[in-house]
């Protein structure tokens, strides 16, 4: 294969096609990527914040444009294509306002208070990033900000079937006044991806997608010596408790469920409902999950747009049969509209059986899984046998409960309280166990790829 096409997954059209890189044609990029860094490099911090202000402005200048191509190249809503862009603007404020305080050198002293040393945050080079379909600008801009910031140059590999959006976003760079070769983009097969991974002049790897994928890309990084940050796949848990407030929780967990189409790795996914609140919980979740409409992800009134692709699509299919036919029960949804476009109704499995997609899987798509406990401790007992650990949410009106039972017991990378959202430029964001390690945002992916340089004195 040496073209990729680009396929709406509204209306089956294709947008564009793109001819694979060679092998030569993607290290001369690196090698380009390499040079801009040993420039870049001698920036400090505070010389590197304006760039990262301009790409935010140029972001914002654009975003009518970007949303409308993440729209159609993997249906997301149009609206949220447009939100996607502020967040990923803020990012680059965020790093630009923060960056320089935290990673400016640090002093160390004798428990006498002398001067011992200076712990310095030292750039590494090239970092290889490797992203998905699923938030087109935003996967990529977390890995960019933090990294620009620190005085790295960044190699995008972006997933084939958001080409044009990784495209764009380095042209957007550009245009801010980024220097050239210091953020570009590879369209390549995986097997050049592979021998990317080992280049010399490639310093670290990070990657976000799938638990399988996690293992491939960390065990070739591996192999190279090169450290990586995964943030892999999520099968995150939803807790409804004893004295829950379930009218907010319905609400709360329609939306986490349904957000990006219900493609998104913090999703909520698994609702696990204690057993005195359980069928108020699912009567009305069911009503405000059937009563959802889906349609053209550009209007405005439509609450659900297509899956990203026909892969998608069919893998989804795919994982309701197989619960269904482990012992779950469609209360809505479970069967695709006659239409053209590969749309997946709102659907609600409940009675999920361990040892099916549902129960133990991440279903990257608009279905929820909901599960029965017997009281509190039961429910986080389920939350937590998931080989996952990325996000997950406690319903609760003991606020100070919640709050306790997050912290010493839900293992997961993030906790909702009463609430469901995606990311936020101060908070970190990554997880534990098969959702992978290392950690974005909160100024803690700045020091993912770094030198943390000790120097003593004398």
């Amino acid at each position: 294969m040496t073209q990729i096409s680009t396929i709406n997954p509204a209306t089956d059209e294709k947008i564009a096609d793109y001819t694979l890189m060679s092998r030569d044609e993607a290290f001369g990029k690196i090698d380009d990527c390499h040079s801009a860094f040993k420039e870049w490099q001698k920036k400090s911090h505070a010389d590197r914040a304006p760039y990262l202000t301009a790409i935010a402005d140029k972001l914002r200048e654009s975003a009518d444009k970007l949303a409308a191509l993440m729209t159609n190249e993997m249906g997301k809503l149009l609206r949220d294509g447009k939100t996607e862009v502020e967040l990923c603007a803020r990012i680059f404020e965020y790093t630009a306002e923060n960056g320089p305080t935290m990673l400016a050198d640090e002093e160390r002293t004798h428990s006498g208070g002398k001067k011992d040393g200076i712990v310095t945050y030292s750039p590494l080079g090239v970092i290889y990033s490797i992203q998905p379909w699923n938030f087109p600008i935003y996967q990529p801009v977390r890995v960019l900000a933090a990294n620009l910031m620190a005085g790295n140059g960044v190699i995008l590999k972006h997933a084939s079937i958001c080409t044009g959006s990784g495209l764009m976003l380095r042209d957007i760079c550009l245009e801010a006044g980024l220097p050239q070769g210091l953020f570009d983009v590879l369209i390549v097969d995986h097997d050049t991806s592979d021998e990317i991974i080992g280049h010399d002049l490639v310093r670290a790897v990070t990657m976000t997608g799938s638990d399988a994928g996690g293992r491939h890309i960390g065990t070739k990084a591996t192999e190279a010596l090169k450290k990586s940050v995964l943030e892999l796949g999520s099968n995150d848990a939803y807790l409804v408790l004893e004295d829950a407030d379930i009218e907010l929780a319905v609400k709360t967990c329609v939306q986490g469920r349904l957000y990006n189409n219900g493609e998104t790795c913090v999703s909520a996914k698994r609702f696990v409902v204690t057993e005195t609140v359980y069928d108020e919980f699912v009567e009305a979740f069911v009503a405000q999950m059937d009563a959802i409409k889906m349609g053209d992800p550009r209007d405005e009134d439509t609450q659900l747009g297509p899956l990203s692709s026909e892969d998608q699509f069919e893998t989804v299919a795919k994982q309701v049969r197989e619960s269904v036919e482990g012992g779950a029960k469609i209360l809505c949804g479970g069967e695709a509209p006659d239409r053209t476009g590969q749309y997946y109704p709102a659907t609600v499995l409940v009675d999920c059986k361990p040892g099916t997609p549902a129960h133990d899987d991440e279903i990257f798509g608009p279905v929820a899984a909901v599960i029965k406990a017997k009281d509190d401790e039961d429910a986080m007992r389920i939350a937590n046998e998931s080989r996952y650990g990325l996000g997950g949410g406690i319903f609760s009106k003991d606020t100070e409960k919640a709050v306790r039972l997050a912290r010493d017991h839900f293992d997961t990378g993030m906790v909702r309280i009463n609430s469901f959202g995606a990311a936020d430029p101060n908070m970190p964001f990554g997880g534990v166990k098969n959702s992978g390690f290392g950690r974005e945002h909160g100024g803690f992916g700045m020091k993912e790829f770094v030198n943390a340089k000790a120097i003593y004195l004398p």
